[in-house]
């Protein structure tokens, strides 16, 4: 069963790479767009990313619940 912060961790990993999809096809940073280069409330949103990538690490390493 996934928790809240597997949830929140899962989202905030998939706004990522939605940008990164946007960088790597339109030369378009959606995150500086919104709040700016190297603003606070960028580093704020690429740090939680950052976070949310390293906690899903674990998600590779749980069992998977045995349903019967």
């Amino acid at each position: 069963m996934r928790t809240p912060i597997d949830r929140i961790a899962l989202l905030l990993v998939i706004i990522g790479a939605l940008n990164w999809l946007l960088v790597g096809l339109f030369q378009y940073d959606l995150v500086a767009g919104i709040f700016g280069t190297a603003t606070l409330g960028s580093r704020i949103v690429y740090s939680l990313v950052g976070v949310a990538g390293l906690y899903s690490i674990s998600l590779l390493f749980r069992d998977a619940p045995v349903t019967e």
